[in-house]
């Protein structure tokens, strides 16, 4: 049996609300293709902030654009493991195609199924009534694309189908919410002057990545937002935490670090991106969701305060130079391509690279 929500239901909502909020489901599914869509279209860290806001899934199908949201999704074996998803051809990932034929694999790995206080029971288990498309007590349950399908007892990927079920490394069944910290600096020479690039004549801007333990891709130090917590608060955290070492710091160490860290994530910032995440993680259950935001300093006197160590999740740390031939993990790339162009960076040599209507 589907069902779009709890929060569709008769007992949620006015019939009048109820009716409105159908509406606007069924128009989102039915809506045309914006011209971008309608192009075989270039890597997703070279869509252009243009071309992407017409593509973004809370303005269109989540049926639609396979290749700029599902590409990761797709990929075997499945990270940590040697499960190999079912193949899922690209005309058959979303789910308003039909096909009865579909049987993806079940996964869930043993260190979810251990019951750590990250992750939920099983949807079977005794006393579990998951409140989805909804705040469940302290978990955030809401999509931040919208309403999510909720099929046989179990939310349904938004984007469509990735030839697994279960949770794979996921602790939530359906969205499970992160925050990336995008901090940047300018780069300069020994003089203190800022550095252009020589094709361009763009000056080049930096972020600091890590370098992920578990799989060994550079990314950002973002990572999962706990049980209660602001995003504010777990964008600070997670940068303190993977780029700074600051679970293992002295207690003096931690306010001196403190003290720069207020000063860097208090000052004036912009949201990079809101919404699902193509990452090698997602099931058909369960996916990954995300707030970018970008912290920048200017003169980089701040960050020279906050001497780059890493801990926790990284196993190296350092500045890194933004172009185009960034290779990051999961969607990265496409987020620090929206902080180059919003702060009118270098990115790329080609200026023909993105959307082309």
């Amino acid at each position: 049996m589907l069902s779009l929500s709890s929060a569709l239901r008769a007992t949620a909502v006015s019939g009048f609300a109820r009716a409105v909020a159908v509406f606007s489901f069924t128009v989102a599914l039915s809506s045309p293709l914006a011209p971008c869509a309608l192009q075989r279209r270039p890597p997703l860290s070279k869509v252009s902030a243009k071309c992407w806001s017409l593509l973004h899934p809370l303005n269109m199908s989540n049926s639609y654009n396979v290749k700029l949201y599902h590409n990761k999704a797709l990929t075997s074996p499945y990270p940590g493991s040697r499960v190999e998803r079912s193949q899922v051809p690209e005309d058959k990932v979303g789910w308003m195609t039909e096909w009865r034929d579909y049987n993806p694999v079940e996964y869930t790995a043993v260190s979810v199924l251990a019951g750590p206080n990250w992750a939920d029971p099983q949807i079977n288990d005794k006393g579990f009534s998951p409140k989805f498309n909804e705040r469940d007590g302290e978990v955030e349950r809401k999509s931040l694309n919208g309403l999510y399908a909720v099929e046989n007892g179990r939310p349904r990927n938004p984007v469509g189908r990735t030839g697994l079920t279960g949770r794979g490394l996921l602790g939530r069944w359906g969205p499970n919410h992160a925050a990336d910290p995008v901090v940047t600096r300018w780069k300069r020479d020994g003089s203190g002057s800022k550095v252009a690039h020589p094709v361009t004549g763009k000056n080049i801007l930096q972020f600091v990545a890590i370098k992920r333990r578990d799989c060994g891709e550079w990314a950002i130090p973002g990572g999962m937002v706990d049980p209660g917590e602001k995003i504010s608060a777990t964008l600070k955290r997670e940068f303190a935490e993977e780029a700074l070492n600051s679970l293992q710091k002295s207690p003096e160490e931690k306010r001196e670090l403190e003290k720069g860290l207020h000063k860097l994530f208090s000052q004036k910032h912009f949201v990079v991106y809101r919404g699902y995440v193509d990452d090698p993680r997602n099931t058909d259950n369960a996916w990954m969701e995300t707030e970018a935001v970008n912290y920048h300093d200017e003169t980089g006197e701040t960050m020279d305060s906050l001497p780059l160590e890493a801990g926790d999740d990284a196993g190296v740390v350092k500045w890194v130079d933004i172009s185009e031939k960034l290779k990051l993990y999961a969607s990265h790339s496409y987020f620090i391509k929206l902080v180059a162009e919003k702060r009118e960076a270098h990115w790329s040599e080609d200026p023909g690279l993105g959307c082309h209507e």
